[in-house]
């Protein structure tokens, strides 16, 4: 009985209180997914995985990704990850692309056709950061 409460009184309760000191309940947990790796594997394994399922698990309440650089060519050519894309649109996900980078490997109608919000990042991404989203980068 005492190494339970020994257990509960080091780990689980400062645990708990460091949760309900870092995370006010009243704001909206909300995440940024920035997607730059050209990579099919990082996108396959790695990033589209996590973005789907903290929208779809509740992990976060909204959640952006970013395509922003080589992710925006590989995008455009793979028809598998377009159709992850849209079923992370689905379920919620909001997907934006970075116009400048995406008009630099000559996609941007691609990425429009498959509706996604296709404008200058600059500015979008630092309101994000101003405003205290998480960011996790790809």
């Amino acid at each position: 009985m005492n190494k339970i409460f020994f257990f509960a009184l080091f780990f689980v309760i400062p645990g708990g209180l460091l949760m309900s000191q870092t995370q006010n309940p009243a704001e909206p947990a909300r995440l940024v997914v920035l997607w730059t790796s050209g990579d099919a594997d990082v996108a396959h394994k790695v990033c589209f995985m996590y973005t789907h399922n903290a929208k779809k698990q509740g992990w976060f309440d909204e959640v952006v990704l970013i395509v922003w650089g080589p992710s925006s060519r590989l995008l455009a050519g793979d028809k598998e990850l377009q159709a992850k894309i849209k079923a992370m649109m689905a379920d919620g996900v909001v997907v934006e692309a970075c116009i400048t980078c995406a008009d630099m490997y000559g996609v941007s109608s691609t990425l429009v056709e498959m509706g996604l919000d296709v404008k200058g990042m600059g500015v979008p991404l630092t309101n994000y950061l101003k405003e205290g989203w998480k960011v996790l980068t790809f």
